[in-house]
């Protein structure tokens, strides 16, 4: 990886802003049907009251190199009963070069995590079917107005902390 990564940089310049996904993968996944077979009779049709949860994290592992992590939680519930649980972890290593803070920021928060959702859906889908349930496919989502809202809230965070100190 090391190689790769110190190629693509050189060939893009010392000041020139580079970007580009070195390994996508699987950092962990979790199935859980915890009242199978007894869930499988779906007595009034199949309606599953479905949550999703998604939460994105990165690290900086070396130089230029970062860990961006995509956890999706999908939990599907019929009445009070949990029909499935499902986790996965998709996580990506991206090399992201002479980037000032807020693109760096912007690039890691949005677009890296819009990157790697394709596959967690996949993933996520593959699982529940395996599982015995009908087909769940997640919609799109947009990561660039999840970024846009967390940034508002850091900025008001940061504006109320401003004012707390004067």
């Amino acid at each position: 990886m090391t190689e790769n990564t110190n190629d693509q940089a050189a060939q893009a310049g010392p000041d020139e802003v580079s970007f580009s996904m070195q390994k996508i993968y699987v950092k962990d996944s979790s199935f859980e049907a915890p009242g199978v077979p007894e869930t499988f009779t779906f007595k009034d049709g199949y309606r599953p009251n479905v949550n999703l949860e998604l939460n994105t994290s990165n690290r900086h592992i070396e130089g230029d190199i970062f860990e961006v992590t995509l956890h999706v939680t999908v939990t599907a519930k019929e009445d009070d009963t949990v029909l499935f649980l499902a986790e996965v972890k998709q996580a990506g290593v991206f090399l992201v070069a002479n980037m000032d803070d807020m693109n760096k920021r912007h690039t890691l928060g949005s677009f890296c995590p819009s990157v790697l959702f394709p596959y967690a859906r996949t993933m996520v889908s593959e699982m529940i079917t395996h599982g015995g349930f009908p087909q769940l496919l997640l919609a799109h989502i947009n990561f660039e107005q999840l970024f846009q809202a967390q940034e508002a809230k850091r900025a008001e965070e940061a504006q109320k902390g401003s004012e707390a100190t004067h």
